[in-house]
Protein backbone atom coordinates (compact mmCIF):
# COMPACT_ATOMS: atom_id res chain seq x y z
CA UNK A 1 0.00 0.00 0.00
CA UNK A 2 1.04 3.48 -0.76
CA UNK A 3 2.32 5.56 2.57
CA UNK A 4 0.27 8.70 2.97
CA UNK A 5 1.39 11.71 4.10
CA UNK A 6 -0.63 14.66 5.04
CA UNK A 7 0.29 17.98 5.47
CA UNK A 8 -1.79 19.74 7.69
CA UNK A 9 -2.17 23.04 9.83
CA UNK A 10 -5.49 24.80 10.52
CA UNK A 11 -3.82 27.73 9.77
CA UNK A 12 -3.22 29.91 7.12
CA UNK A 13 0.37 31.47 5.51
CA UNK A 14 2.54 28.40 7.85
CA UNK A 15 3.87 26.84 4.07
CA UNK A 16 1.58 23.93 4.06
CA UNK A 17 1.52 24.07 0.07
CA UNK A 18 5.01 25.35 -0.30
CA UNK A 19 6.21 22.21 1.85
CA UNK A 20 4.27 20.05 0.07
CA UNK A 21 5.29 20.40 -3.72
CA UNK A 22 8.98 20.27 -2.09
CA UNK A 23 8.76 17.33 -0.49
CA UNK A 24 6.01 15.39 -3.46
CA UNK A 25 8.59 16.59 -6.29
CA UNK A 26 11.95 15.35 -4.40
CA UNK A 27 10.26 12.13 -3.85
CA UNK A 28 9.16 12.21 -8.00
CA UNK A 29 12.82 13.29 -8.54
CA UNK A 30 14.61 10.66 -6.19
CA UNK A 31 12.45 8.08 -8.52
CA UNK A 32 9.99 7.21 -6.77
CA UNK A 33 5.65 7.24 -8.06
CA UNK A 34 4.06 9.91 -6.23
CA UNK A 35 0.47 11.10 -6.79
CA UNK A 36 -0.63 14.07 -4.88
CA UNK A 37 -4.28 15.64 -3.64
CA UNK A 38 -4.96 19.20 -3.07
CA UNK A 39 -7.75 19.35 -0.67
CA UNK A 40 -8.21 23.14 -0.66
CA UNK A 41 -11.03 23.48 -3.01
CA UNK A 42 -11.28 26.91 -3.45
CA UNK A 43 -7.41 28.11 -3.32
CA UNK A 44 -5.64 24.91 -5.04
CA UNK A 45 -2.27 25.82 -4.47
CA UNK A 46 -1.18 22.32 -5.21
CA UNK A 47 -3.38 21.96 -8.51
CA UNK A 48 -2.08 25.37 -9.63
CA UNK A 49 1.78 24.43 -9.28
CA UNK A 50 1.18 21.12 -11.23
CA UNK A 51 -0.58 23.05 -14.04
CA UNK A 52 1.82 25.93 -14.06
CA UNK A 53 4.98 22.67 -14.55
CA UNK A 54 3.16 21.24 -16.86
CA UNK A 55 2.57 24.67 -19.56
CA UNK A 56 6.58 25.50 -18.32
CA UNK A 57 8.31 22.17 -18.98
CA UNK A 58 6.13 22.35 -22.75
CA UNK A 59 7.47 25.23 -22.92
CA UNK A 60 10.93 24.58 -22.81
CA UNK A 61 10.83 21.26 -24.50
CA UNK A 62 11.75 19.30 -21.52
CA UNK A 63 10.57 16.85 -19.13
CA UNK A 64 11.49 16.80 -15.19
CA UNK A 65 9.91 14.01 -13.33
CA UNK A 66 6.71 15.51 -11.51
CA UNK A 67 4.08 14.23 -8.61
CA UNK A 68 0.76 12.69 -10.62
CA UNK A 69 -1.98 15.27 -9.46
CA UNK A 70 -5.37 14.19 -8.58
CA UNK A 71 -8.71 15.97 -8.44
CA UNK A 72 -11.25 14.51 -6.18
CA UNK A 73 -13.91 12.34 -8.20
CA UNK A 74 -17.45 13.48 -8.38
CA UNK A 75 -20.05 11.04 -7.60
CA UNK A 76 -23.16 10.43 -7.53
CA UNK A 77 -25.35 11.46 -3.99
CA UNK A 78 -27.95 8.66 -4.88
CA UNK A 79 -25.41 5.79 -4.42
CA UNK A 80 -24.61 7.29 -0.94
CA UNK A 81 -25.32 5.22 2.11
CA UNK A 82 -28.02 6.87 4.68
CA UNK A 83 -25.91 9.20 7.16
CA UNK A 84 -22.81 9.17 4.80
CA UNK A 85 -21.08 11.81 4.34
CA UNK A 86 -20.61 12.69 0.09
CA UNK A 87 -16.98 14.21 1.06
CA UNK A 88 -15.73 11.12 3.04
CA UNK A 89 -16.72 8.67 -0.28
CA UNK A 90 -14.99 11.45 -2.56
CA UNK A 91 -11.47 11.29 -0.41
CA UNK A 92 -11.87 7.14 -0.16
CA UNK A 93 -12.61 7.16 -3.37
CA UNK A 94 -9.22 9.33 -4.61
CA UNK A 95 -7.45 7.26 -2.51
CA UNK A 96 -8.21 3.98 -3.58
CA UNK A 97 -7.37 5.09 -7.11
CA UNK A 98 -4.11 6.22 -6.57
CA UNK A 99 -2.55 3.15 -4.24
CA UNK A 100 -2.28 0.92 -7.37
CA UNK A 101 0.20 2.54 -8.72
CA UNK A 102 1.71 4.68 -5.92
CA UNK A 103 4.28 4.36 -3.48
CA UNK A 104 3.60 7.84 -2.04
CA UNK A 105 0.17 9.75 -1.92
CA UNK A 106 0.66 13.42 -0.84
CA UNK A 107 -2.24 15.15 0.84
CA UNK A 108 -2.22 18.73 0.91
CA UNK A 109 -4.69 20.34 3.65
CA UNK A 110 -6.63 23.38 3.50
CA UNK A 111 -5.56 25.55 5.91
CA UNK A 112 -8.88 25.60 8.09
CA UNK A 113 -10.74 22.78 9.65
CA UNK A 114 -12.92 21.21 7.09
CA UNK A 115 -14.64 17.61 7.43
CA UNK A 116 -11.94 16.85 4.13
CA UNK A 117 -8.97 17.52 6.49
CA UNK A 118 -10.42 15.75 9.51
CA UNK A 119 -10.65 12.83 7.39
CA UNK A 120 -7.56 12.71 5.48
CA UNK A 121 -5.46 13.08 9.08
CA UNK A 122 -6.70 9.58 9.61
CA UNK A 123 -5.55 8.60 6.74
CA UNK A 124 -1.94 9.75 7.38
CA UNK A 125 0.86 7.30 8.05
CA UNK A 126 3.01 10.59 8.23
CA UNK A 127 1.59 13.82 9.45
CA UNK A 128 3.26 17.01 8.36
CA UNK A 129 2.48 19.93 10.49
CA UNK A 130 4.15 23.31 9.37
CA UNK A 131 4.72 25.99 11.77
CA UNK A 132 5.79 29.41 11.56
CA UNK A 133 8.14 30.34 14.55
CA UNK A 134 5.58 31.92 16.29
CA UNK A 135 3.46 31.84 19.58
CA UNK A 136 0.41 32.68 17.16
CA UNK A 137 0.83 29.44 15.34
CA UNK A 138 1.69 27.69 18.74
CA UNK A 139 -1.35 28.46 20.08
CA UNK A 140 -2.81 26.15 17.56
CA UNK A 141 -0.93 23.44 19.41
CA UNK A 142 -1.41 23.97 22.82
CA UNK A 143 -2.19 27.18 25.53
CA UNK A 144 0.74 28.42 27.69
CA UNK A 145 0.35 30.20 30.72
CA UNK A 146 1.22 33.57 29.95
CA UNK A 147 3.39 34.39 33.09
CA UNK A 148 5.74 30.76 33.12
CA UNK A 149 5.39 30.41 29.35
CA UNK A 150 4.50 26.52 30.40
CA UNK A 151 2.31 24.63 28.20
CA UNK A 152 -1.28 24.48 29.61
CA UNK A 153 -2.83 21.66 27.69
CA UNK A 154 -3.57 21.00 23.79
CA UNK A 155 -5.44 23.07 21.82
CA UNK A 156 -7.95 22.68 19.01
CA UNK A 157 -5.27 21.56 16.02
CA UNK A 158 -3.86 19.05 18.90
CA UNK A 159 -7.21 18.23 19.48
CA UNK A 160 -8.25 16.69 15.57
CA UNK A 161 -4.86 14.94 15.63
CA UNK A 162 -5.29 13.02 18.64
CA UNK A 163 -8.98 11.71 17.18
CA UNK A 164 -7.30 10.87 14.04
CA UNK A 165 -5.01 8.90 16.30
CA UNK A 166 -7.62 7.27 18.07
CA UNK A 167 -9.57 6.42 14.46
CA UNK A 168 -6.72 4.74 13.45
CA UNK A 169 -6.01 3.11 16.40
CA UNK A 170 -9.57 1.51 16.24
CA UNK A 171 -9.41 0.41 13.20
CA UNK A 172 -5.93 -1.43 13.87
CA UNK A 173 -3.71 0.81 11.43
CA UNK A 174 -0.03 1.46 12.60
CA UNK A 175 0.23 4.78 14.50
CA UNK A 176 0.68 8.21 12.77
CA UNK A 177 4.52 9.97 13.08
CA UNK A 178 3.86 12.90 13.92
CA UNK A 179 6.56 15.61 12.79
CA UNK A 180 5.83 19.60 13.53
CA UNK A 181 8.34 21.71 11.01
CA UNK A 182 9.33 24.56 12.05
CA UNK A 183 9.24 27.64 9.39
CA UNK A 184 10.46 31.31 8.97
CA UNK A 185 13.29 30.34 11.90
CA UNK A 186 15.21 34.15 11.59
CA UNK A 187 18.49 34.34 13.11
CA UNK A 188 17.90 37.76 14.39
CA UNK A 189 14.97 36.07 16.75
CA UNK A 190 17.18 33.71 18.76
CA UNK A 191 15.19 34.66 22.24
CA UNK A 192 12.18 33.80 20.75
CA UNK A 193 13.71 30.79 18.74
CA UNK A 194 15.00 29.42 21.82
CA UNK A 195 11.61 30.04 23.90
CA UNK A 196 9.66 28.43 20.98
CA UNK A 197 12.19 25.43 21.13
CA UNK A 198 11.71 24.90 24.95
CA UNK A 199 7.75 25.18 24.56
CA UNK A 200 7.46 22.90 21.42
CA UNK A 201 10.22 20.33 23.30
CA UNK A 202 7.69 20.35 26.40
CA UNK A 203 4.63 19.50 23.99
CA UNK A 204 6.18 17.05 22.05
CA UNK A 205 6.91 14.72 24.95
CA UNK A 206 3.37 15.30 25.98
CA UNK A 207 1.47 14.62 23.05
CA UNK A 208 3.65 12.77 21.24
CA UNK A 209 5.81 14.47 17.47
CA UNK A 210 8.37 15.05 16.28
CA UNK A 211 10.24 18.36 15.13
CA UNK A 212 12.43 19.18 12.47
CA UNK A 213 13.33 22.52 10.63
CA UNK A 214 12.04 23.65 7.75
CA UNK A 215 12.54 26.98 5.67
CA UNK A 216 13.34 30.18 5.73
CA UNK A 217 11.17 33.01 4.11
CA UNK A 218 13.20 33.23 1.06
CA UNK A 219 11.95 35.13 -2.39
CA UNK A 220 12.88 32.16 -4.56
CA UNK A 221 9.94 30.24 -3.39
CA UNK A 222 7.54 33.02 -4.33
CA UNK A 223 9.57 33.40 -8.10
CA UNK A 224 9.32 29.64 -8.90
CA UNK A 225 5.72 29.02 -8.20
CA UNK A 226 4.43 30.73 -11.08
CA UNK A 227 6.78 28.35 -12.98
CA UNK A 228 5.86 25.39 -11.21
CA UNK A 229 9.41 24.71 -10.26
CA UNK A 230 11.23 23.89 -7.54
CA UNK A 231 14.88 24.23 -5.91
CA UNK A 232 15.50 20.54 -8.00
CA UNK A 233 14.69 21.68 -10.86
CA UNK A 234 16.79 24.90 -11.08
CA UNK A 235 20.19 23.19 -12.79
CA UNK A 236 17.79 21.86 -15.41
CA UNK A 237 16.02 24.99 -16.66
CA UNK A 238 19.32 26.73 -17.52
CA UNK A 239 20.27 28.56 -13.93
CA UNK A 240 23.93 26.27 -13.77
CA UNK A 241 26.61 28.20 -12.14
CA UNK A 242 24.01 30.67 -11.31
CA UNK A 243 22.58 29.42 -7.67
CA UNK A 244 23.12 32.21 -5.31
CA UNK A 245 24.12 31.62 -1.99
CA UNK A 246 20.59 31.98 -0.67
CA UNK A 247 18.88 29.42 -3.48
CA UNK A 248 22.06 27.08 -1.82
CA UNK A 249 20.85 27.65 1.62
CA UNK A 250 17.26 26.79 1.01
CA UNK A 251 18.60 23.67 -1.31
CA UNK A 252 20.08 22.38 1.93
CA UNK A 253 17.01 23.21 4.02
CA UNK A 254 15.10 20.88 1.94
CA UNK A 255 17.91 18.09 2.16
CA UNK A 256 17.52 18.74 5.85
CA UNK A 257 13.42 18.55 6.42
CA UNK A 258 13.63 15.46 3.57
CA UNK A 259 15.85 13.54 5.99
CA UNK A 260 14.37 14.43 9.44
CA UNK A 261 11.17 13.09 7.86
CA UNK A 262 12.64 9.52 7.50
CA UNK A 263 10.17 8.35 5.12
CA UNK A 264 10.41 4.80 4.82
CA UNK A 265 12.15 3.42 1.83
CA UNK A 266 13.95 6.90 1.01
CA UNK A 267 17.21 7.61 0.69
CA UNK A 268 17.78 11.47 0.24
CA UNK A 269 20.40 11.73 -2.55
CA UNK A 270 20.15 14.91 -3.69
Amino acid sequence: MAHIIVVGNEKGGAGKSTVAIHVATALSRMGHNVSVLDLDLRQRSFGRFVQNRRITLEKLGIDLPTPAYRDLPEIDRSTLEPGENPYDRRLSMAVAGMEGDSEYIVIDCPGSHTRLSQVAHSLADTLITPLNDSFVDFDLLAHLDPESGKVEGPSVYSEMVWNARQLRARAGLKPIDWVVVRNRMGAQMMHNKQKMGEALEDLAARIGFRTASGFNERVIFRELFPRGLTLLDLRDVGVKGQMNISNVAARQELRDMMKALDLPGVKVTF
